[in-house]
């Protein structure tokens, strides 16, 4: 087995130490540890492993509740207020007390160092590498400033009140480890410093990362349950749930559909939840497109059995998508194009705009071979393939890891790279205003500054996203987000097909997991007890 060296690290781990030290091993969905530097690669599921994990950001995201969606929450940031007088001013008070790994002080000039890192390219401590990660989720900021040793502010381009979602996604590491290591940012990646629940003890790229309880965390209601974390790649699905089975791992992600009966027999726990969390093709519009054809893109939209896909492909680890988030969600509005699976309405469509089974469009379409939030990748896929060419569109796959997709899709459709390829297979999170709607409709989040990836663009979704950044009256808010979603679903702007449940398989051994309603999760919450 090409990664039993799995098995070998965490017994190896366990030499030298305490009998009664617990350790519990994680099989990932992802073909490497993301990154570990401070801003997470490989997507927002990265963010539960070596985000989250590792590192705090100013505003978070309250993970510690399964039965309701969670909201905005303090962080290392005790509050964060608008200016009444200018609303495009963001006054961030931040939390005392806080101490990074390495023992220095977490301060104002400490955020204003790692905003440096990542949005100033002339600063002596930028890293490209974090930078491409987190800029395209930081589109409002224009300007930041220290005012004093524990307040900063953030001046956005514009009035913007879901500003503080994107703070969601800015972590803080220490500038004195980067100091202490040379300032080399790949040192850094292997003797890490931040101010989370964990440290990152070992790392071994591709193998395993291993991440150790730190006793002297400063919120002491998120001490992790376990001394010792053990995050093992494994991205595919089959061989996640044979290690799980063999007793080589304690909990995986993303447990192959076909092994639960298996699992279950085995006397391991299915775990899934409410996600926002959305599973589509990104459609680019771009001159030359077919997909500039709106009959073409609804076809698509009706050619696929997504029941079947939820139902027998995932054996009921999804649930059908209606459109970019759930129906029950405040932001859905009503739509007049049904996304359901009418074959017959699919192929008129085809044949319209000139094309057939006999005489097929062909067109090239860019995915994962896996990872976390990708499901079952490949399997999906080639279903919704057969499904596509019975009415005369064939497509072929440009097979890729998943953070060369991800690039692909922060470069946009008009990327060089990408000729001939005509959609982005990419799944991600829908939890907020920012992520469900703005930074992938509105034709200012075209590439460089979000990931409007096709170059999508209708008036009317701008002007009410506009709006709606505008205003801080919640009820208003989605009022307009719910017409922009609405119009989005009749232009038929992607293909959406599920919604995740984020299913996870814990074996008897781990007796404690909050799985909250998102993508982010909360690893000090898995425990033996």
């Amino acid at each position: 087995m090409r990664r039993s060296i799995f098995l070998a690290a965490a017994l190896a781990i366990s030499v030298g130490t305490a009998q009664a030290e617990s350790v519990i091993r994680y099989g990932i969905s992802l073909a490497d540890i993301p990154l570990t530097a401070g801003q997470p690669d490989r997507g927002a599921g990265a963010y539960q492993f070596t985000g989250y994990t590792i590192y705090d950001p100013l505003v978070a995201w309250e993970m510690n509740v399964a039965d309701r969606p969670g909201k905005l929450v303090p962080g290392l940031a005790t509050s964060w207020v608008v200016d009444e007088a200018d609303k495009t001013r963001w006054r961030f008070t931040l939390r005392p007390g806080v101490k990074f790994h390495d023992g220095s002080a977490f301060d104002a000039d400490a955020v204003i160092w790692n905003l440096d890192k990542v949005l100033k390219d002339d600063a002596p401590h930028f890293d490209k590498r974090q930078a491409a990660q987190v800029r395209p989720r930081l589109p409002s900021v224009k300007s930041y400033a220290k005012l004093d040793a524990m307040t900063v502010e953030i001046t956005t381009k514009e009035v913007d009140s879901f500003f503080p979602y994107q703070m969601l996604w800015f972590l803080v590491s220490s500038p004195t480890q980067y100091e202490k290591v040379g300032r080399d940012w790949d040192k850094f990646a292997y003797q890490p410093s931040g101010t989370g629940p964990f440290r990152l003890t070992r790392l071994v790229p591709r193998e395993l990362a291993e991440l150790t309880k730190n006793a002297e965390y400063w919120d002491k209601s998120r001490l992790a349950k376990v001394d010792k974390l053990l995050l093992v790649p494994l991205p595919e699905a089959l061989q996640r749930s044979n290690a799980l089975l063999a007793g080589q791992v304690d909990l995986i992600e993303a447990p192959a559909p076909d092994t639960l009966p298996r699992l279950k027999e085995r006397g391991m726990r299915i775990v899934q939840n409410v996600t926002p969390h959305v599973w589509n093709y990104h459609l680019s519009t771009i001159e030359g497109s077919p997909w500039t054809d709106i009959r073409l893109r609804k076809a698509l939209n009706l050619a696929i059995d997504r029941q079947g896909i939820a139902d027998h492909l995932l054996n009921g680890l999804a649930q059908p998508a209606k459109g970019q988030v759930d129906s029950a969600s405040p932001w859905f509005g009503k739509p007049s194009f049904e996304l359901r699976f009418d074959l017959d309405e699919a192929k008129r469509l085809v044949a319209e705009a000139g094309y057939s089974p006999a005489k097929p469009l062909k067109t090239t379409f860019a995915i994962a071979q896996g990872g976390t939030g990708q499901m079952q990748s490949i399997p999906m896929n080639e279903a919704i393939q057969q499904n596509l060419r019975d009415i005369g569109i064939e497509v072929d796959f440009r097979i890729v890891e998943l953070e060369t997709l991800y690039n692909y899709w922060r470069q946009g459709a008009k990327n060089p790279a990408l000729t001939g390829v005509t959609a982005n297979n990419v799944a991600y999170v829908t939890s907020d205003p920012l992520y469900a709607i703005v930074r992938f409709f509105h034709s200012g989040q075209i590439n460089p500054v979000g990931v409007n990836w096709g170059y999508y663009k209708n008036e009317k979704v701008d002007a009410w996203i506009d709006e709606a950044k505008r205003s801080f009256d919640v009820a208003k808010q989605d009022e307009l987000l719910a017409k922009a979603h609405a119009q989005v679903v009749d232009d038929a702007v992607l293909v959406w097909v599920v919604h995740d449940t984020n299913p996870h398989a814990l074996s008897p051994k781990v007796k404690s997991f909050i799985q909250a309603q998102h993508w982010f999760q909360d690893l000090t919450t898995i425990g033996l007890d």
